[in-house]
């Protein structure tokens, strides 16, 4: 019996610890599971929803090393960077033979700017993980950033032993030594390497070194050295390209764009980048005297890549360039219809429409474009400006308030509707609801100048709550004092107050900065020098406003001719 009992008791303690082991596992899968959870719900962005699963999961088992690192990845979206340097740190602790963990905690170092405490984690992550290449490559930057050089090379050096001589190593060592102030160590390693690899990205890499340094016929010979090993080899072909243009050979550099468009070799973006910065960047002149020959390159451009967003918004502002709205506005038209989902597409052709003045297609695209994308409020705000030169204030004031239903919380937005409102129930003669509105607006942001100058002059035009207006108007040129329409709202209060000597300087100062070009502007200031009885001065800018007179100042002439009559004039 005693035998028997305890066999017994090995038997109950053996199955205990089955029962214990198998627990564990339980846990262990059941732990996994909310950390899948987890992460898919950190992958769409509810970070709030899977800490909390993660805290859990902390809670039952703080040596979760997995649960800690995605709390340091919700820390970094949340840009909590203090907390996810904590929970880093833990994950690196619980299993720190985890190299994720410690890489990113050493890439945390780095964006923090802690480079003592980033290269020692590098360094000993390497001596951890000799094979990843990475490692060798931040070291090499992280050196080069300390400027040690002799580290950096050094490293450079370990690569090559580990990894074998790439391009990349050499023009990073080409880079390295340049920046060290060794130009020619810097020139013979990369022409070292290229006399052994004949590598058309050392080639270009070694023609800009000299087209930097102003050798334009080395450049050309490494270019042209590059595309003899590869011909549609894209940044040789760009090289080449700008050296001719910059040096003026303008048959060879079309020549070379028009290879340059053809090759099948790069990413199309990169050939829109390129023409449009050529495009926007270059001489006026330079579009005029070759337009034939750049009609060349956009026609190929366009047969190549005919629905490519960044080939028609680039033959948009092309045909803008050089004066040809309709055709602009017919490749602006068609991005839209045949990328509706871009955003660039949409906001590129309302932009267009506005500055073209094209009130009528600026309204209905602009509801367009914000259908398609029905967050961007500022289509509505654009449509609104179409109606607002149409005179259809009834419209903007529908736009207005659909802004404020989208965006109630977001000031800037809100502020702006606030703003146009005040401004169109001016314009419909409601004083009453356009201060309403401007009051709004101001609760938003009291120091809005836009706001303020209309206020203040609207009431200046009444002749109503002077004090109130002199006090907005005093925060406008404040904060903008060489701003003429600024300058002579003020000035148009203090003359109001009685005040026409005090008035003349701000009118003098607004003279030089863009008065001359208002003739409301020259007509304040001419009965600020009537007032002072400055009668000669004040007539020479009545008749300058006279000649600038667009039907602003309906009562102009009636009223000059009245003014000097009294004076015998």
């Amino acid at each position: 019996m005693h035998k028997l009992h305890i066999l017994i008791s090995a038997l109950l303690l053996t199955a205990s610890s089955f029962i214990g082991m198998a627990q564990d596992r339980v846990t262990k899968a059941s732990q996994e599971n909310e950390i899948v959870t987890a992460v898919s719900l950190y992958n769409e962005r509810k970070f709030e929803e899977a800490q909390a699963v993660l805290n859990t999961v902390l809670a039952a088992d703080g040596q979760n090393d997995a649960a800690w690192y995605w709390s340091a990845m919700i820390a970094f979206a949340n840009n909590d960077a203090a907390k996810a340097e904590e929970c880093l740190r833990k994950a690196s602790e619980i299993d720190p033979g985890n190299f994720w963990y410690r890489y990113r905690l050493a890439g945390l170092y780095r964006a923090t700017s802690r480079q003592e405490l980033t290269v020692d984690m590098y360094e000993k992550l390497l001596e951890d993980f000799p094979k990843k290449s990475e490692l060798y490559f931040d070291l090499v930057e992280l050196y080069a950033a300390q400027n040690d050089t002799d580290k950096a090379l050094e490293t450079l050096k370990e690569i090559e032993t580990v990894f074998g001589m790439t391009e990349s190593i050499a023009v990073f060592r080409f880079n390295l030594l340049q920046k060290a102030g060794k130009p020619q160590d810097a020139m013979a390693s990369l022409e070292e390497y290229n006399r052994q690899y004949s590598s058309p990205y050392v080639l270009s890499t070694l023609a800009d070194h000299q087209m930097s340094m102003y050798n334009d016929s080395t450049a050309l010979a490494y270019y042209n050295e590059a595309l003899d090993i590869a011909p549609d080899y894209l940044p040789a072909l760009l090289g080449k390209a700008e050296t001719l243009r910059m040096t003026r050979k303008y048959n060879d550099y079309f020549d070379v764009l028009n290879r340059f468009v053809d090759t099948e070799d790069g990413p199309v973006a990169g050939k829109s980048d390129y023409l449009l910065a050529v495009v926007q960047r270059t001489d006026p002149k330079f579009l005029r005297t070759f337009m034939p020959q750049m009609d060349t390159v956009m026609t190929k451009m366009l047969r190549n890549y005919p629905k490519d967003s960044t080939v028609l918004q680039l033959a948009g502002v092309y045909y803008w360039s050089t004066d040809r709205r309709d055709i602009s506005k017919t490749h602006f038209r068609a991005n839209v219809e045949n990328n509706p989902k871009s955003l660039h597409a949409s906001a590129d052709f309302v932009e267009f429409l506005m500055y073209a003045e094209d009130w009528k297609a600026l309204s209905e695209e602009g509801r367009k474009a914000f259908e398609r994308f029905p967050q961007e409020t500022v289509f509505l705000e654009m449509a609104s400006v179409g109606d607002y030169n149409l005179k259809d204030y009834d419209n903007v004031l529908e736009l207005c308030h659909r802004v404020l239903e989208v965006a109630p919380g977001d000031s800037s937005r809100t502020l702006r509707a606030w703003s146009t409102i005040g401004d169109i129930w001016h314009q419909k003669g409601d004083a009453k609801k356009s201060y309403k509105a401007y009051d709004k607006a101001l609760k938003i942001n009291p120091d809005y100048i836009y706001v303020l100058n209309n206020y203040a002059y609207y009431l200046s035009q009444e002749g109503k709550k002077l004090k109130k207006a002199y006090a907005m108007s005093k925060k406008t040129i404040e904060a903008e004092p060489d701003n003429a329409t600024y300058l002579d709202t003020f000035g148009w209060i203090l003359y109001l107050q009685g005040k026409a000597l005090e008035a003349k300087p701000f009118f003098k100062h607004a003279m030089l900065y863009g008065g001359k070009d208002s003739p409301v502007i020259m007509d304040h200031y001419a009965e600020v020098l009537y007032a002072l009885k400055e009668y000669d001065l004040a007539s020479v800018y009545w008749n300058m406003a006279k000649q600038k007179n667009d039907g602003r100042i309906p009562d102009l002439e009636d009223r000059i001719e009245a003014r000097m009559k009294a004076i015998g004039k």
